[in-house]
């Protein structure tokens, strides 16, 4: 089949069935998120939140390119390149479908209700609406996943910092280019558009650069370094770890902003690439649709919707939603284009990873021979992959590359910078519950947010499959809980449920049965290690802890009905 066709079907169910359709009944019908409520101040706009740092009142298009590249990281390209060992068939039709019905519902919502009150993270709604308890269980689960997150991360740029060396100059000096960005646009009031794109096309031209220079440190680390026998992927992410933990404390207009608003112009440039090249090679699809059994595979029921993760619905979206991108909506009716509609570019993303890997390598038996566990080369596949249709339109190699490369990276990177401000946020709010007072202190919660993440970077490169597979379950869970969240909150508010009560049904049992799976590998045939075991049980405990006081407090709800705390 021509990949082509596959992508196009996708763009026009995206756009018809969700953003058209779909998106218009959840945004009016069943959150209320109509043009009307434009009157009403979002919490950017209140005196008593709007604080110059996490609470600012942002351009919808800027704030667009902030969600969209902090929820479009690595995930939906490293989880399709890895669950197309069971065909492309079941892994594209769960990041379409699930994409516009679960992932896009879930990244809406919780972003609809934390803006209506007041830019509170999910896990803070559950406690008003359920318990206090269920809050601190909520945040406990968001703690574990987001360690989960950095390292991963971590790892996925090392690995493409190692294996393509040309892109450090230009992420590097794109750091740096942003924050020249923030402060013209907040400081001196210059319109962001034209700061936004001379930097975006300094950092094409830095690319040849970075060809010229590449930056290596295999050869001061070397394949085992001293001491603690640290791998190049360690030590790359090992310093992104400190990048990040720097990056959550400073305030989001002088970096995250205007950071992601260059790596939004960056993604839509690159997508559009891919896709005419892929027009112009016109490749089929060289996996077949379905491989039921690849050698040394797992069952692709259910854990396919773990393995694809965050191109199909991801707790962590829901995270960046309320924990940061709510802080920042202009106007409530900004909330339909920037929470469902990047989950919809999300899903695009995941559409033409699996499209990369599958019609744009040469030689897909010799890549996907055996089920890899380990998955750490997937990114670089589908880098190597997506260059190969860029190269149809005349870019040379190594410049498609590298660009590809750079594109990853820098999604990557933003979803580490968002993910240890969330982190930074959870810290700080535990001063009042553990009266704590210097959790509130903005260094330390920064330290407590990234450090605990140093352990399970150094265990390893060997690490690296049982940390994918709980970061895909730990991360499903969350948008399970998130959904749990929401289904209480429209019962509450007597508003229509069932459009977000049946993806938790689906999702929670998928997920769930997906952990105790992986659990019960790992313990019997020592492929995981005792951090993945001990927090996977955690997590699984948490949730089945979570889920039952929110049955509880339906129960009583029943006989005794409350009006809802939240608005």
């Amino acid at each position: 089949m021509k990949a082509l066709w596959i992508v196009l079907a996708a763009m026009a169910l995206y756009m018809g069935a969700g953003y058209f359709g779909w998106s218009r009944y959840i945004a009016w019908r069943v959150f209320g998120m109509t043009p009307e409520n434009d009157d009403l101040p979002t919490p950017a706009h209140m005196p008593d939140y709007a604080d110059g740092m996490d609470y600012v009142p942002t351009n919808r298009f800027m704030l667009w390119g902030h969600h969209f590249t902090s929820v479009a990281g690595a995930a939906p390209i490293i989880g399709p390149a890895v669950a197309v060992f069971w065909g492309w068939l079941p892994a594209l039709l769960w990041i379409v479908f699930g994409t516009i019905f679960i992932g896009a519902v879930h990244d809406f919502g919780t972003l609809a209700i934390s803006a209506r009150n007041g830019g509170q993270g999910i896990a803070e709604l559950s406690g008003d609406l359920i318990s206090p308890r269920v809050r601190l269980l909520f945040q406990l689960i968001i703690y574990f996943l987001i360690w989960i997150v950095l390292a991963v991360f971590g790892f996925a740029i090392g690995v493409l910092f190692d294996t393509y060396p040309a892109s450090v100059i230009p992420i590097n000096a794109q750091i740096l280019a942003a924050m020249a960005i923030g402060w013209a646009i907040t400081v001196k009031k210059i319109p962001p558009l034209m700061p936004t794109l001379i930097v975006l096309i300094i950092l094409y031209l830095l690319i040849p650069v970075g060809i010229q220079f590449p930056i290596s440190i295999s050869q001061m680390v070397g394949e085992t370094g001293p001491g603690l026998h640290l791998t190049t992927y360690t030590v790359w992410a090992l310093f992104l770890l400190v990048y990040s933990g720097i990056a959550s404390v400073l305030p989001v207009w002088l970096m995250l902003q205007p950071r992601d608003a260059i790596n939004a112009y960056q993604l839509v440039i690159g997508m559009a690439l891919l896709i005419l090249g892929l027009a112009v090679l016109n490749p089929t699809m060289a996996a077949p649709a379905l491989n039921p059994n690849p050698a040394g595979a797992p069952p692709m029921i259910p854990l396919l919707f773990v393995t694809v993760a965050c191109g199909a619905v991801s707790g962590f979206h829901g995270l960046v939603a309320s924990g940061t991108t709510s802080k920042q909506l202009n106007h409530f009716s900004d909330a339909r284009m920037i929470g469902y509609g990047s989950m919809l570019g999300e899903g695009l993303l995941a559409v033409l990873a699996t499209v990369a890997v599958c019609a744009g390598l040469p030689d897909w038996g010799g890549h996907y021979h055996a089920w890899n566990t380990s998955g750490i080369q997937a990114i670089a596949r589908f880098v190597q992959g997506a260059a190969n249709f860029m190269h149809a339109l005349g870019i040379p190699t190594d410049f498609s590359t590298t660009l590809v490369a750079l594109m990853v990276i820098a999604f990557a990177a933003t979803s580490m910078d968002t993910a240890a401000r969330i982190q930074r946020l959870i810290v700080m709010s535990w001063a009042d519950t553990f009266r704590l007072p210097m959790l509130k202190q903005l260094w330390v919660a920064m330290v407590l947010a990234v450090v605990p993440a140093v352990p399970l970077v150094l265990a390893g490169q060997s690490a690296w499959g049982p940390l994918w597979m709980l970061f895909g379950t730990t991360n499903q869970l969350i948008a399970c809980m998130s959904l749990m969240v929401l289904w209480v909150y429209l019962l509450r508010t007597k508003r229509p449920s069932w459009a977000v009560a049946a993806p938790f049904v689906v999702l929670t049992v998928s997920t769930t049965i997906s952990l105790c799976m992986n659990l019960y590998e790992w313990a019997t045939t020592h492929t995981g290690n005792m951090v993945t075991i001990g927090l996977g049980t955690i997590i699984l405990i948490l949730e089945i802890w979570m889920i039952t006081e929110a049955v509880l407090m339906l129960c009583r709800q029943l006989k005794h009905p409350t009006p809802s705390p939240l608005r």
